[in-house]
């Protein structure tokens, strides 16, 4: 990023954090060095360099202990992002071009937080300016006749166009909220269940798309059948219930011999809803036909334990977990310091099985605009309608602490010990530079931290996230 892009930045975020999030570049991790680095997020402190005692020699036992093993590995991250809806992606268009790179810089840029997932929306989500698919005709059209991607060719495609060039190695993946009306009982975007009859038109629907944004230079690289497909959100915004037996139905018979048959490698996840539907996806994946045609699952954390996922882990260990939803509510006091919350949430999900974690929208207006739908969520970041002012939540310092300093390709590997308060993760990238990362909500404390015949102490302020790098 030039000088002047930085500058123009800054001005917008001087109000939103304590550390200029330009000062990044010099205090990223890099694998070049092998000396212990630490940074942290604590009161007025966002993601700022500090000084820790080195490892020494000696193991000396302590009643607040993390012990590490990097020998007892698990699975592999694919990495860290947010949603680009359509409210984002018009968010994004009405920003001066300059700020917009800034800000795209600093969320998906090497010297920012490094994100590299993103989600895409398959039509409209409720953070929508309207509701809308991609053949909305008032008859039956299971030819596609009228299917077009025209929509998303004005904000939505040159935005994702745009993250891809700061980051290239980014991973998309994409939900839809509805199928086209005419497929689903009640005739409406909002609310209702998908018709079986219409799983082939649905089926050439999604390659359609697929193929149609590959041809926009965006290679969408994963689907799920249906964000949330166990509820229908009582009618207030586009969405759609699919019965279990429906999924299995249109993923085996319909949506994955699609795929195939079209040549086309988008992996197919399922679920896309809460933990407590583990079973759902335990019968799901227990049908052989189903199986072979699904990468993973993809996981919200709304209601239910993350220790769903490792249950379905432990019964399918090739099938992989995705975190693919949760993000902030504006209207509560602490959006803006709760990261000592989400950094918890981040260690729960990834001590889990899951390979990646994805925000919902990565930008709102300061009122969680723009929304056609009942939710009041924020934006990962607020950008103000009025003065163009940025600000960052507390979910996006938690971020900061795992997606600038863990790799793609990662594993997180053994780390145990209870500690009041506390919660830790530990990670070795591919450089063999390893990452932990300590969240404290409680008191102020000092943990001792052992690795073989190392240890270290750190001392802990209360409500604070540290992460380690060597």
């Amino acid at each position: 990023m030039d000088k002047t892009n930085r500058r123009n930045f800054l001005k917008l975020a001087a109000l939103a954090a304590s550390t200029p999030l330009a000062t990044w570049a010099n205090i990223r991790p890099t694998s070049t060095e092998s000396v212990l680095r630490a940074w942290r997020t604590t009161g007025q402190q966002r993601y700022v360099p500090i000084e820790v005692p080195a490892w020494r020699a000696g193991t000396p036992t302590s009643a607040t202990s993390i012990h590490l093993d990097p020998e007892q590995r698990y699975q592999q991250v694919l990495g860290f992002g947010a949603a680009l809806t359509d409210a984002s992606c018009y968010l994004l268009e009405q920003l001066d071009p300059t700020k917009r790179r800034a800000l795209l810089e600093e969320c998906f840029g090497v010297s920012g937080l490094r994100m590299s997932v993103a989600r895409a929306t398959i039509g409209s989500s409720d953070y929508s300016l309207n509701a809308y698919t991609y053949d909305d005709v008032s008859s039956p059209d299971p030819d596609l006749t009228h299917f077009s991607i025209d929509h998303d060719r004005k904000y939505i495609l040159p935005a994702l166009q745009e993250v891809q060039r700061v980051n290239p190695e980014l991973f998309y993946f994409s939900s839809p909220w509805s199928p086209p009306a005419w497929m689903k009982a009640g005739n409406s975007l909002l609310g209702g269940s998908m018709r079986n009859k219409y799983f082939d038109a649905y089926a050439q629907y999604f390659i359609k798309y697929l193929q149609a944004y590959a041809a926009a230079g965006v290679k969408v690289s994963a689907v799920t059948v249906q964000n949330e497909v166990d509820t229908d959100q009582d009618g207030r915004m586009p969405q759609a219930l699919w019965g279990q037996e429906y999924e299995m139905e249109f993923v085996k018979s319909h949506l994955g011999p699609a795929l195939q048959k079209a040549g086309i490698d988008t992996k197919i996840w399922i679920l896309d809803h809460n933990y407590n539907l583990w079973g759902r996806v335990v019968d799901e994946l227990s049908d052989p036909d189903v199986y072979k045609y699904v990468d993973g699952v993809a996981w919200h954390g709304y209601f239910g334990p993350p220790t769903a996922m490792t249950r379905v882990h432990d019964m399918f260990p090739e099938k992989n977990a995705y975190w693919t939803e949760g993000g902030p509510d504006y209207t509560l006091p602490d959006y803006a310091t709760d990261w000592t919350n989400w950094s918890s949430t981040f260690t729960g999900v990834l001590r889990n099985w899951a390979r990646c974690i994805v925000s919902w929208n990565l930008v709102l207006d300061e009122n969680g605009k723009p929304n056609i739908g009942p939710f009041s969520c924020g934006g990962m970041v607020t950008l103000n309608s009025k003065s163009q002012e940025i600000t960052q939540s507390g979910q996006y310092w938690a971020f900061a602490h795992y997606s600038k300093a863990i790799q793609r390709g990662a594993r997180v590997f053994a780390s145990w010990g209870e500690l009041e308060g506390m919660d830790h993760l530990a990670v070795e990238n591919p450089d063999h530079s390893r990452v932990l990362i300590l969240t404290n909500k409680g008191r102020e404390q000092t943990v001792q931290c052992t690795l073989k015949d190392e240890s270290l102490s750190v001392s802990l302020p209360p409500d604070s996230v540290t992460t380690l790098v060597w």
